[in-house]
């Protein structure tokens, strides 16, 4: 995080200045150095607009690939275009939210379905169930961190992504084809192999768009496809469990599965025109807008979003493996996943009331909602404030009053109002994402890496979560239990982990970096130093 009274440096040796919050950019005419306490408000707005053009110049040299020929613009028209730029961006961003609906309901409509009679045509036991369930994310696991590395490689990931869709949705329907265990199991495994390539592929191109103050927002908006297709799912299988039985002789558990994947597959056709690809060549946008959205990006950080030819097809890879605060991260996540882990049973869950499977669906849907409410709010303000730790903290206090609820009670009102609390911990779980992509700015190898791998061994929480809720005695209260003590391992990893970021901007402000450069680094240089913040502008400070 910038220091809120912003920094003021040089920019390739050009006189080139920027500051944050105002993320305003100015040069000098003299070849000084310029420090912060010595430039006076009075000094600045003096600053003529020729400033402006210089700094265009400038970034057209430094961002890659090089945008030659492109029209120079004065300060005013930069807002103009930024808002131009980023009403466009969230309007085209906006289908993430339909297609993470879609990758959800594709892979939790088990729960659903398990309602209506799936357990029983298939014979397959609880500890069979459960195996169907863990092992989709056998396969998550396993393609996540190639698949991140790939999109972040090429210049079409819309192109990707929509194919992929095509992959799991046509997969997905295939679950409705299934006869027993061993064909359940295939199929699981598939989906999960193919799905792995949306959720680490979308935050990684919202990372490419979007600042480091806008993101959790955004993150925010996209995982509310994941808390909507909560309540949606609940919704959809009431509809179709309940008018679908017996049609054309097949169960309507079947029809479940065919419906959701033949809607993925129409949606992976729009997706491949309207997703948008990279700064610098998506379509549907001018010249000047992807200008801006370069700009914008070397703002945030004091660099281009780009990799060094120099860092090679595995040095993300590399410099992800050597920097410790992955692994804490990996371990916090994979604990906080365990605890949200209720929420593949959640239909179950809510079947403890003691209604029938129609009313336990359409109750399942409000506690969804609420979240999802919860976490707007939650994320616009972790935005607005630049803090991280008190936002998933707050959240997961909430689930954690709602698991002692249930663990303390058989009230039918006091456990329902306890769903509401637990899925109101999926809230900092959205903050926790953000975390990640702020925590590792640049280089984007590095980060599509991190995000993947945090991503990815976070599912052996899913995996054991899938085991956990089969301890049904007593209304699940040994399961909740479990569940809450993984909810104060991660409180106990955020505080760390905060600790950590804490020691590396105390390092940053004292100045103990400050002759680590990024210019001419060789891919020994950097692979040497896997924590990006050794070559960050001064200024540069992880959000805590």
């Amino acid at each position: 995080m910038y220091h809120e009274k912003g920094f003021w440096f040089l920019l390739k040796s050009k006189n080139l200045l920027f500051s944050d919050p105002r993320i305003i950019w100015h040069c000098s005419l003299l070849h000084t150095q310029i420090m912060a306490d010595d430039i006076s408000r009075e000094n600045r707005d003096q600053i003529e607009v020729e400033a402006e053009k210089e700094r265009v110049e400038n970034v057209e040299h430094i961002a890659q690939p090089k945008q030659d020929g492109l029209p120079q613009m004065d300060p005013a028209r930069r807002i103009v275009v930024e808002k131009q730029l980023k009403r466009k961006l969230d309007a085209r961003c906006s289908l993430f939210v339909m297609i993470y609906i879609m990758n959800y309901l594709d892979r939790n409509n088990m729960a659903a379905a398990r309602l209506k009679g799936l357990q029983e045509d298939l014979s397959l036991s609880n500890t069979e169930y459960s195996t169907c369930l863990s092992i989709l994310y056998v396969g998550y696991i396993i393609m996540q961190v190639p698949s991140n590395m790939f999109i972040n490689r090429i210049s079409r990931p819309s192109l990707y992504i929509s194919c992929a869709m095509l992959g799991w949705g046509l997969i997905s329907t295939l679950s409705g084809n299934t006869k027993n265990f061993g064909d359940m199991v295939a199929v699981r495994f598939l989906l999960g192999f193919v799905e792995a390539a949306f959720l680490p592929g979308a935050l990684l191109i919202l990372s490419k768009w979007y600042t480091r103050r806008e993101l959790t927002t955004r993150n925010a908006i996209l995982f509310c496809g994941n808390l909507i297709s909560n309540a949606f799912s609940a919704l959809v299988g009431a509809g179709v469990l309940s008018n679908m039985q017996g049609v054309m002789g097949h169960a309507a558990w079947r029809w479940l599965f065919w419906i959701e994947g033949a809607v993925t597959m129409f949606l992976a056709v729009l997706a491949a025109f309207i997703l948008p690809d990279l700064p610098h060549n998506a379509r549907g946008f001018t010249e000047e807008e992807r200008q801006v959205a370069q700009l914008r990006m070397i703002e945030d950080v004091g660099e281009a979003d780009t990799d060094s030819e120099e860092l090679g097809a595995f040095g993300g890879l590399i410099m992800a493996l050597k920097d410790s605060k992955i692994y804490v991260m990996m371990f916090t996540f994979v604990a906080y996943v365990v605890g949200l882990s209720f929420n593949a049973f959640f239909p179950t869950l809510t079947g403890t009331l003691g209604f029938g499977y129609v009313p336990t669906l359409l109750m399942s849907a409000p506690p969804w909602v609420f979240s999802c409410i919860v976490s707007v709010i939650n994320a616009w303000h972790a935005d607005k404030t630049q803090e991280k730790v008190w936002h998933i903290l707050g959240p997961i206090a909430m689930g954690a009053v709602g698991f002692i609820i249930c663990m303390a009670t058989s009230n039918v009102a006091a456990r329902y109002v306890a769903l509401f609390l637990q899925a109101g911990s999926y809230a900092g779980f959205i903050v926790f994402y953000s975390w990640i992509s702020s925590s590792f700015p640049r280089p984007p190898a590095k980060r599509a890496v991190a995000i993947a791998m945090i991503n990815a061994f976070s599912q052996l929480g899913n995996v054991a979560g899938s085991y956990v809720w089969d301890l049904e005695e007593n209304g699940f209260r040994s399961s909740y239990g479990i569940v809450l003590a993984m909810f104060g391992v991660t409180v106990g990893g955020c505080w760390y982990f905060r600790w950590m970021l804490q020691g590396l901007n105390k390092q940053l402000e004292e100045g103990e970096l400050a002759d680590v450069g990024r210019e001419g680094s060789t891919e020994n240089d950097i692979l040497e130093h896997p924590d990006e913040s050794l070559r960050m502008r001064k200024g540069f400070r992880y959000l805590v």
